[in-house]
């Protein structure tokens, strides 16, 4: 039975590198695999899907719909473009501004958010918009694991390790992953201040934005002030923070349709919803709960243990780089939910605390994606739009930017993370 959950789980892994546009497909298929083969057994399964994170990622895509259609975002990067006084300081603080937003919303809708803002100024000014775009999508992706809700990846690692939204700040007496990798932001920061130093035209806004409606904003801030507050409740039931986030996104809902009668809300808000994301979480739950179930966590972990040869830093620096190699290349969301429970038995095996090898985890994992074009679904989606505006970018060019950035970063949070936390 192990020998044949490895070969599903190895083959998952293939498929969904190998049919980018079917991983839904598969990872749903072999789900079903490791059910019906009874890797995973059937009274199992509803319990090894973690339906705080499920809920969480709904309710939340949900709430970032109906706050991108207030135009608030929009108004809030011309606010910044209008402040300042030439266009490198226009990226940085266009890249700067998603950095901060997409550590409280998804990656993907941060630069569908900022993007057409650089769009407009490259067209005003007639530059390329090519690496403003890539600044954009590599901050944000640098930002998504401050906190709780800003990338699957951290709501992963706050469900495996039972954290809340203030653990991503201050943790059992320490500074958290948000200072970790506010560190990895700043020194990053100075190589966008490098990368650009010729860009020195003035600019200017004739045009703002206007907010449409202040609601979805308030949403927001509900969010995290609850999520905070529900830090603090003990015994506290395992979906609570999920409830927080669908129940304000149903509020929004029934604003929009008996306040604003706005009849297409429904429709509009949730169809904005990533389902081919939640159906491939919740198949991975599945999947990985089986491969558990068979022993095969217990055994990739001895490996770990193995090639660091016992010694906890060659094992973190193994956690780290592995991550952001693999990263590069695959999915993060898979990968990620795979290696927390090998965190575990690693640090279970060495008798520690598994919280550095969390950390290591998520800033190999995270950053790594960025790395090169297909390691994040924001660089993607990035590519995609520049693509629409006529504009085909190389591999080679995106890294020119994305190697010293995320390099920068890795190593500011891979030590910083290590001195704190051991």
């Amino acid at each position: 039975m192990k020998t044949l959950a490895v070969i599903l789980f190895l083959l998952t892994y293939l498929l969904l590198i190998l049919m980018p546009k079917y991983r839904t497909q598969v990872a749903v298929v072999v789900a079903f695999l490791f059910v019906i083969l009874g890797i995973l057994p059937y009274n199992k399964v509803f319990s090894t899907i973690d339906w705080n994170v499920i809920l969480m990622i709904t309710g939340t895509m949900g709430i970032v719909s109906l706050f991108i259609e207030s135009k608030m975002p929009a108004a809030m990067a011309d606010f910044i473009v209008d402040r300042v006084g030439s266009v490198k300081w226009v990226i940085i603080s266009l890249s700067l501004f998603a950095g901060i937003v997409s550590a409280f919303i998804d990656n993907v809708a941060t630069v569908l958010i900022v993007a057409p803002v650089a769009l407009n100024l490259a067209r005003r000014i007639n530059i390329s918009p090519v690496y403003m775009l890539i600044a954009i999508s590599i901050s944000s992706n640098l930002q998504g694991a401050a906190t709780l809700v800003g990338d699957t990846t951290s709501l992963l690692l706050g469900g495996f390790a039972n954290m809340d939204f203030l653990d991503f700040f201050f943790f059992k007496g320490r500074i958290g992953l948000f200072f970790i990798v506010q560190l990895g932001a700043i020194v990053s920061a100075f190589v966008l201040v490098v990368f650009f130093r010729k860009y020195n035209q003035p600019i200017h806004l004739e045009e703002r934005e206007k907010v449409e409606d202040m609601f979805p904003t308030y949403l927001i801030l509900s969010m995290v002030v609850l999520l905070i507050l529900a830090s603090f409740i003990p015994n506290k039931p395992s979906i609570t923070n999920g409830l927080i986030c669908v129940i304000l996104l149903q509020i929004g809902l029934i604003k929009e349709l008996l306040i604003n009668k706005n009849k297409d809300a429904l429709n509009v808000t949730l169809l904005q919803i990533d389902y081919q994301t939640i159906l491939i979480l919740m198949s991975l739950f599945i999947i990985i709960g089986g491969i558990t179930e068979v022993g095969v966590i217990n055994d990739i972990s001895k490996l770990f243990l193995k090639f660091g040869n016992g010694g906890l830093f060659t094992i973190y620096s193994l956690f780290v780089w592995f991550s952001v190699v693999v990263s590069a290349f695959i999915d993060n969301i898979p990968y990620t939910a795979t290696m927390l429970p090998v965190a575990a038995k690693v640090a279970a095996g060495i008798g520690i605390e598994p919280y550095v090898l969390y950390y290591g985890l998520l800033v190999g994992a995270t950053l790594g994606g960025n790395i090169t074009p297909i390691g994040a679904s924001a660089n993607i989606t990035t590519l995609g739009i520049l693509r629409n505006e006529g504009y085909e970018v190389k591999t080679k060019d995106f890294m020119k930017l994305s190697v010293p950035f995320t390099l920068s970063a890795v190593i500011s949070g891979y030590v910083v993370a290590w001195l704190i936390w051991m």
